[in-house]
């Protein structure tokens, strides 16, 4: 078993290469072999945003805050709300 307290791991400002505007990531589990899920909280400052990348094994986008939009690459532009959960399937390529 590994506790991890609240607060205890440090948060990260969101790579230029992922991210535009202020972005804050505060980790919340990592994957440890042969596991290959990891979790992470990501708080987005108004007009921030992701760039355009894919995720080969998945993802779930879980919204705790706040509202925003994802849209899949050629597909059509969705608003997101506090309580909805995203699963974008292998080999989607999400925008959000």
């Amino acid at each position: 078993m590994n506790i991890k307290r609240s607060g205890s791991q440090p948060s990260a400002k969101g790579p230029a290469e992922y991210f535009t505007g202020t972005v804050g990531i505060d980790p919340l589990f990592e994957a440890h072999d042969p596991a290959r899920t990891s979790g992470a909280s990501v708080t987005f400052e108004p007009g921030a945003r992701t760039a355009w990348h894919t995720h080969p094994l998945g993802q779930t986008l879980i919204v705790t805050a706040g509202c925003g939009f994802v849209q899949l690459w050629g597909g059509a532009i969705e608003q997101i709300r506090p309580g909805d959960v995203i699963w974008i399937s292998p080999g989607q390529e999400p925008h959000s």
